[in-house]
């Protein structure tokens, strides 16, 4: 009787996971549908229509956005500013992780109290000022701007976060390793890195997916030649409204790259979560 009660029981959860599973990806599902109608499909109907009409789906939408200049310029303009921001903010975050946790100098404790408490600042104060001084560094405007202020509001977090996750790796573990000879850097790069590993991917993959999805600060700090995939979009929607054969597509483009990088490290990601669950 109990292993039919377990059994219905995984089964209910089984079933209510798959379920949770379709709504979720049921408006990529659509969304992907619609970037391969024509727009006078998209018109007549929605994207449902090609489960009894699949001669409506064509890959002439995506020839299109290849051929829209702004759409591809804005999407290697995203790849320009998520990826050296995701790459400076996990490196200096792990640096400075690293020193607070294990390293003993002047300050360290209100120097880190600093980091911590800038995590409470919201990013719509530093908007204003910051652009003030990147126009008078000639910074305003352009993809190292942007890099430069995604990585300044991402550090705080960033460095609080690996500092706590390194602040738990056994003692006697670099102990040992100091008392074989190694120095600092060989214990960073050889010992903390590779165990810090999960809490390392999952800080790239929040990082990540905040920059390409931000907007608020591309549309301040980004100019028409700089601007990433959503200013783009956006800018397509309000000139071009009915323009859903570019859209559509570059919508897709712009979602499908987040979800493809946090499958890939969705093995690092549940280990980073899970990390300090139980010991």
């Amino acid at each position: 009787m109990n292993v039919i009660r377990r059994g219905l029981g995984s089964a209910v959860v089984q079933a209510f996971l798959v379920v949770i599973g379709l709504v979720w990806i049921t408006p990529l599902a659509g969304l992907f549908l619609s970037s391969l109608r024509s727009a006078e499909d998209t018109a007549k109907g929605g994207w449902w229509t090609v489960l009894t009409s699949p001669g409506q789906l064509s890959f002439d939408n995506y020839s299109a956005l290849l051929e829209n200049s702004g759409m591809t310029q804005a999407f290697w303009n995203t790849v320009l500013i998520s990826v050296p921001t995701t790459v400076l903010v996990v490196v200096v975050a792990a640096l400075a992780g690293y020193a607070f946790a294990w390293l003993e100098f002047p300050g360290r404790d209100a120097v880190f109290l600093v980091v911590v408490a800038l995590l409470v600042v919201p990013v719509q104060i530093g908007l204003l000022p910051v652009a003030k001084l990147f126009g008078q560094l000639g910074l305003f405007g352009t993809i190292p701007g942007v890099v430069l202020f995604h990585v300044a509001y991402g550090l705080p977090f960033a460095v609080f976060l690996l500092r706590n996750y390194f602040a738990e790796m056994p003692k006697e573990m670099l102990e040992a390793a100091r008392m074989d000879g190694g120095n600092e850097w060989r214990i960073f790069t050889r010992l903390v890195l590779p165990v810090g590993r999960p809490a390392i991917a999952s800080l790239a993959i929040f990082q990540f997916l905040w920059v390409w999805n931000d907007m608020l600060v591309a549309l301040l700090f980004a100019d028409s030649a700089s601007q990433p995939l959503t200013v783009e979009l956006q800018s397509q929607v309000r000139q071009f409204g009915s323009n859903v054969d570019v859209l559509a597509p570059g919508a897709f483009l712009s979602l499908v790259v987040p979800v493809v990088v946090f499958f890939a490290f969705q093995r690092h990601f549940v280990q980073g979560v899970m990390a300090g669950s139980v010991k």
